[in-house]
C-alpha cells in the first residue's frame, strides 16, 4: 500500500486533468453531442481540434485523432486529398515536404506510392506511422466526435463515397469559401452539413440564404453582435478560430482574455492548437454542460 500511495503523490497534475477529461467524455453520449451542434442556440460551447490537435502527433494522422477524441473534442478538424488512384488523404498542404519525409503534390502519387514515406513530426523527428486515409479516420471517429472537412481538393466524389461507405453521414460536414465546391457535395450528398464561410455580414447573410446552413465559419473581423444575432435567428452555430492570437493568450496563461475575446459576442464553436487546455476552461466555466 506504501509503495501504490507513492506512485501517486508522483502523478502529475496533468494525469488528473486527463482523468477528468476521460470520464466527462465517458458521460456525454455521442447522440448528445449530436444534438447539441443541431442546436444553434445552445450555450454549450463546442471544441474544435485543429488538424485533429498537433502539439503531441503530427498533423491529420491517426495518433493525432485518436488523441483528440481521448481528451473530449466535439469537433475534429482534417484536410482531405485524394490520391490517382482515388484514395482520400489527409493532407494540408499542397505537398507532403512539411509533414513526410517525401516531397511533392499527395494527388500525384497512387495511394501504394505513398506507403514509401513517413510522417515527420515539426522537429524532424520520424515517426512510424504513415499518410492517414480518410476512411480509416472516419471509422476511428465513428460514434465518437463529429468531423469538420476542410476541403483541400477538386475531386470530391471519392470523399463523398468514402462518407457513405462507412456510415458516418450524421457526423460530418464540410467546411469551404468556395460556394460552387459547396453545391457540387449537395448533387452528391444531398443530406450533407455544410459550414460556409464567410468574410463578411454580408457573406454570411448570403451563405444563410443559399444554404440554410447549421453552422457558419466567421472571422474576428466581423465578429460583431449583429451577426451573431442574426446567425442564431436563423438557429445556426457560430464558428470562430483560436487559433494564432487567443492560442498564444492560452499558451502564455492569459486564459481570462482569451476566452472573454473569443466568447465576447456568442460564438459557441471555438476550433484550437490547444483543445485540451480549452476545454477544461469551459469545463471551469460551467460551458460544456449538456
Amino acid at each position: 500500500m506504501a509503495k501504490i500511495m507513492i506512485s501517486i503523490k508522483k502523478i502529475s497534475p496533468l494525469f488528473f486533468a486527463s482523468l477528468l477529461l476521460f470520464s466527462f467524455q465517458a458521460d456525454q453520449p455521442f447522440s448528445k453531442i449530436l444534438a447539441a451542434f443541431h442546436n444553434g442556440k445552445s450555450g454549450y460551447v463546442m471544441v474544435a481540434a485543429h488538424r485533429a490537435s498537433n502539439k503531441m502527433y503530427v498533423e491529420n494522422s491517426v495518433s493525432a485523432i485518436r488523441h483528440a477524441i481521448e481528451i473530449g473534442v466535439d469537433i475534429i478538424e482534417l484536410d482531405v486529398k485524394v490520391t490517382k488512384d482515388s484514395v482520400v488523404v489527409l493532407n494540408h498542404d499542397g505537398k507532403i515536404d512539411r509533414t513526410t519525409n517525401g516531397t511533392g503534390d499527395p494527388e500525384k502519387y497512387t495511394w501504394a506510392e505513398l506507403q514509401q514515406f513517413r510522417l515527420e513530426m515539426p522537429d524532424g523527428t520520424l515517426t512510424n506511422e504513415k499518410l492517414a486515409t480518410f476512411e480509416e479516420a472516419l471509422l476511428i471517429a465513428k460514434g465518437k466526435a463529429l468531423i469538420d472537412i476542410d476541403i483541400k481538393t477538386g475531386n470530391l466524389k471519392p470523399v463523398v463515397d468514402a462518407i457513405k461507405k462507412t456510415g458516418t453521414q450524421n457526423q460530418v460536414f464540410f467546411f469551404d469559401n468556395d460556394y460552387d465546391a459547396l453545391k457540387e457535395v449537395l448533387t452528391m450528398l444531398p443530406e450533407a452539413i455544410l459550414m460556409p464561410r464567410a468574410y463578411s455580414y454580408e457573406m454570411a447573410d448570403s451563405a444563410l440564404r443559399v444554404f440554410a446552413p447549421e453552422v457558419v465559419h466567421i472571422d474576428e473581423s466581423f465578429y460583431t453582435p449583429e451577426l451573431t444575432n442574426l446567425l442564431k435567428k436563423k438557429d445556426a452555430r457560430i464558428w470562430i478560430n483560436a487559433l494564432g492570437k487567443q492560442d498564444e493568450l492560452i499558451r502564455s496563461g492569459k486564459t481570462e482574455e482569451a476566452l472573454a475575446n473569443l466568447l465576447k459576442n456568442g460564438a459557441n464553436i471555438i476550433q484550437t492548437d490547444e483543445p485540451e487546455i480549452l476545454i477544461l476552461l469551459l469545463e471551469n466555466k460551467g460551458l460544456r454542460k449538456l
